[in-house]
């Protein structure tokens, strides 16, 4: 009789939840998904390198200089590094306070993609396109390696917003606010992040014709606050590199960190002039786009071939604008990463929500529906054949938040297989199982084999306080995990400071082969399985090749082999 009554009194709430609540639970689950994300190790190479880069400033109580490899470091400006820095001073150096910034920015961006879209189009539209950002693949990803693009992603639609606000008048605090948050978004990246914003808010007023508003003082007002406001990167840059040429930076003296900052970073790139070059392919972001933009890409693609082929309403010109000409820009470049894409998702996530909202016909919904129930089928495929080829470890921590999207998933039973809001929330539904089994099942499981910081854990428990000497190897995320401090040697810096004491090194088998060789005594602590997780290949992936896949890193003692004679005798 409890039974029954528990399951009238359970169907009588489904049939109660509106479509509005049920997307608000949504929105609720797709929010708590990035921080999924905190507990997972940082991974190597730059994730780890970031976060080493902030240690060291706090560490040092030095938060104009970046240091990496005990050298001077020019390549990303310290917007990011200022934020690390105060998450580390509240929170300690753990891989959660390195995260926590970058996904409240993330977050940030969330919420202002909400309030764009429901200024263009309404509170709909601006609901699913949040659903559709968060549930974005590689948006999702960028939380586990997280980088510059988080803050970007979050400072770039942010300053869209109080810019659009600020057109209704000569000058607000909505300009203030847009000049702040562009001149964050310069200090993160370079200048290249006002791409976006300059061409959301310019390519509408182009396009719409509006020559009094394009020519508005308003504008020039806004540039001379950004400039104000980038003062404390050029401070920065000029005591850490201007004001000393004597500095050797990219393997010459001389080097300005201002002219780094304001050309090399970002047209030298471009051009492939700079220090740091690249290799460009014209259609890298196209099939990039179709995976990192999963499980809304073929959504998005149709979004622009329907706007390119009809035409649409005015407020798409923002988003439209944005969006292309940053991906213009960026196949051109010469230098090209998935994860650069990932700041206009917010453009792209409001341009698809009101694409599959303007659907009617029945040729539309029918293209919508087979689109999205194969991409779930496919996205379920995948995650099985990982597991399969990889067989994680399993944590059952997580079947309880994944009862929760099935429980979810039940309520949107009644919307029916066909009704587009059920396909959306089923899709939804899916992009979060599979990231959830991405942070709490592979990618932890992944990280016994990232040797750094697995070394460095190992030694704070067994040698703590003893500093580990890099030799013939290096490990950006032992250096950010180990309590007690790295050390960096040649072969001949090392033979002058091994004495008495047995030195700590991190290392490889043929570094370990050849120290031996000449004369030292070395002692193998522990050994640790190698791969870089950040390049995923079949044979790691394929748990029956793995072994053959990976390396070795070592933790031993080195001492002279005289010292280690007078100790036997």
């Amino acid at each position: 009789m409890l039974s029954k009554r528990a399951y009238f009194s359970a169907k009588k709430l489904f049939a109660a939840i509106t479509e509005k609540q049920l997307c608000i639970l949504l929105l609720i689950m797709v929010v708590l998904l990035q921080f999924s994300a905190l507990p997972v190790t940082i991974l190597e190479p730059d994730g780890a390198l970031y976060a080493g880069i902030a240690k060291s400033m706090v560490q040092r109580h030095d938060y104009w200089n970046l240091i990496a490899d005990g050298h001077d470091w020019l390549d990303k400006p310290h917007f990011p590094f200022w934020m690390m820095c105060i998450s580390f001073n509240l929170f300690g150096f753990t891989t959660w306070a390195y995260k926590l910034p970058a996904i409240l920015f993330l977050l940030m961006g969330a919420w202002y993609t909400y309030k764009f879209a429901a200024a263009l189009y309404d509170e709909r539209v601006a609901r699913w396109a949040v659903c559709i950002l968060l549930t974005a693949e590689h948006l999702v990803i960028s939380n586990n390696d997280v980088r510059a693009e988080p803050y970007l992603t979050g400072l770039i639609i942010a300053s869209v917003y109080h810019f659009y606000r600020s057109r209704a008048y000569w000058f607000s605090y909505h300009l203030l606010l847009g000049a702040v948050l562009a001149a964050c978004a310069i200090m993160t990246k370079g200048l290249f992040a006002l791409v976006p914003i300059a061409g959301a808010i310019g390519g509408h007023l182009l396009l719409q014709k509006e020559w009094r508003q394009v020519l508005h003082p308003r504008w020039l007002l806004a540039v001379l606050f950004i400039l104000i406001f980038i003062l404390p990167e050029l401070y920065a840059l000029y005591l850490q590199f201007d004001q000393h040429p004597e500095k050797v930076v990219f393997g010459r003296t001389g080097v300005s960190g201002i002219r780094f900052f304001f050309w090399d970073s970002q047209f030298g790139r471009f051009m492939n002039t700079g220090p740091i070059k690249g290799e460009g392919d014209l259609f890298f972001f196209f099939h990039t786009l179709l995976w990192a933009f999963l499980p809304w890409s073929i959504l998005l693609y149709a979004a622009l071939i329907a706007f390119i082929r009809k035409g649409r309403t005015a407020q798409e010109y923002y988003c439209i604008s944005g969006a292309l000409l940053t991906f213009a820009l960026f196949s051109l470049s010469k230098f090209q990463l998935p994860h650069y894409l990932n700041i206009i998702f917010p453009f792209f996530a409001i341009l698809t929500a009101q694409y599959i909202l303007s659907l009617h016909t029945p040729k539309g919904i029918k293209f919508y529906r087979i689109t999205q129930y194969t991409i779930i089928i496919l996205l379920a495929i995948g995650v099985i054949v990982i597991d399969l080829l990889y067989k994680p470890v399993m944590d059952y921590a997580w079947l309880l938040l994944a009862g929760l999207v099935i429980a979810v998933y039940m309520l949107t039973a009644r919307l029916g297989r066909k009704s587009i809001s059920g396909i959306f929330y089923r899709t939804c539904l899916a992009g979060i199982l599979l990231n959830l089994y991405l942070n709490m099942i592979l990618y932890p499981d992944m990280m016994q084999y990232q040797s750094g910081s697995e070394a460095a854990r190992y030694a704070n428990h067994a040698v703590p306080h003893m500093p580990v000497v890099f030799y013939g190897t290096n490990s950006y995320a032992l250096e950010f995990y180990l309590d007690a401090g790295v050390m960096r040697y040649d072969s001949t810096a090392l033979a002058g400071v091994i004495s008495g004491t047995p030195l700590l090194l991190f290392t490889g088998p043929a570094q370990m082969a050849d120290l031996e060789k000449s004369g030292y005594k070395c002692v193998v602590l522990k050994s640790f399985p190698h791969f870089y997780i950040s390049k995923l290949d079949l044979p790691f992936v394929r748990k029956a090749t793995r072994e053959s896949a990976l390396e070795k890193r070592l933790l031993i003692t080195v001492q002279s082999g005289e010292t280690f004679l007078a100790q036997q005798r």
